[in-house]
């Protein structure tokens, strides 16, 4: 494996990213900056992933967030 050290999400699972997500915003706030259905209706870790495996654009969207949680987190520390 490549080492990339500018790559913040280099070496992180999908699931991991979401459980950060979930735990930082809660799924409600989560459905309400990524509005689509896998988090505001009946949502779960495990259908979320079938999900965003399945669609390129939806992960590039939580990929995103991740990383602005993470930009987020630094500047108010």
């Amino acid at each position: 494996m490549e080492h990339q050290p500018n790559n913040p999400l280099h070496g992180l699972r999908l699931d991991t990213i979401l459980e950060q997500l979930v735990a930082h915003y809660g799924w409600e706030e989560l459905g309400e900056r990524i509005t689509i259905r896998c988090f505001t209706h009946d949502p779960s870790i495990k259908s979320s992933l079938k999900f965003l495996r399945k669609t390129p654009w939806a992960r590039e969207r939580v990929e995103g967030l991740y990383l602005k949680m993470l930009r987020d987190t630094k500047k108010n520390l």
